[in-house]
């Protein structure tokens, strides 16, 4: 596939995707805050799910009956990666609004003059690299707590119900929050402000919607980013989740706040100048 671009007193251009995609690759790979956001999302994916699978084993003979029936030893195990998603969104906004603060998004717009292209290729590569780090953290962070479960607690096995599609999906909110952090940098083209936006959604609101009467706080509640990803990497969900969406309905709902922030991101790069 080619694009033609024509600039006034130049010869047509031909623009191909695969070489916009492959520019994108080399600017993410290329720069520290990936590796480094990426080594953290390791560390504490990995770390703080370990830690919150042994000291809850450990400590399986002090818990009650209601606690014992409710244990849910995948959900602890992938406890890291609710924090690994605050990490996941500064990345996902840094893709974009790191161009802004160097003043490159000129130079990466007067190559590829298409800017809806920009921003497909940037969601494209970095939602692919997204997706394969989140299901390697979500997938280690499994097996590593799985294999440190001390008995008599129960541990998790991948064949039980609902435990694969917990993985999974664990791995999958990961992708979508950066894409949605990316959509929110592309809107306010402001490091900072993006990120402060991105956590708000994440985890200043909950906060706020849980200070709300018992009717609207179920009923607004389970719309939440935050929520929505606990829901998903739940198996066992406790009865007062009944007014939760199920989880891949929340998953689907999810995707919409990212693709909704990333067309709209998508109008104003568009509309407004570099």
């Amino acid at each position: 596939m080619a694009l033609t671009l024509t600039t006034p007193g130049s010869e047509a251009r031909h623009i191909r995707v695969p070489s916009v995609l492959r520019s994108e690759w080399v600017k993410l790979r290329t720069v520290r805050s990936t590796i480094w956001s990426l080594g953290a999302m390791a560390v504490i994916t990995v770390g703080i799910g370990t830690i919150a699978i042994i000291a809850r084993s450990n400590n399986w003979h002090s818990l009650s009956l209601v606690d014992r029936l409710t244990f849910d030893p995948t959900r602890i195990s992938l406890t890291g990666l609710f924090f690994s998603q605050l990490v996941i969104g500064v990345l996902g906004v840094l893709v974009m609004s790191a161009e802004y603060g160097t003043g490159t998004i000129r130079s990466t717009l007067s190559a590829v003059p298409n800017r809806p292209l920009v921003l497909a290729a940037k969601a494209a590569v970095f939602g692919a690299v997204a997706v394969v780090v989140g299901e390697v953290l979500s997938f280690s962070a499994f097996f590593v707590g799985q294999a440190l479960v001390k008995a008599p607690a129960p541990h998790a096995a991948l064949s039980q119900p609902g435990v694969l599609r917990a993985v999974v999906g664990a791995g999958l909110v990961l992708a979508v929050l950066g894409l949605l952090a990316l959509g929110l940098a592309t809107i306010i083209r402001h490091t900072a402000g993006a990120i402060s936006t991105y956590v708000g959604l994440l985890l200043v609101l909950p906060i706020l919607v849980q200070a709300l009467p018992s009717s609207m706080n179920q009923a607004i509640g389970k719309f939440l980013p935050f929520n929505i990803s606990d829901s998903m990497a739940t198996v066992h969900h406790a009865a007062d989740q009944g007014s939760a969406f199920s989880p891949w309905v929340g998953f689907a709902i999810l995707c919409g706040y990212a693709v909704a922030a990333l067309v709209i991101g998508g109008v104003l790069l568009v509309r407004r100048d570099a």
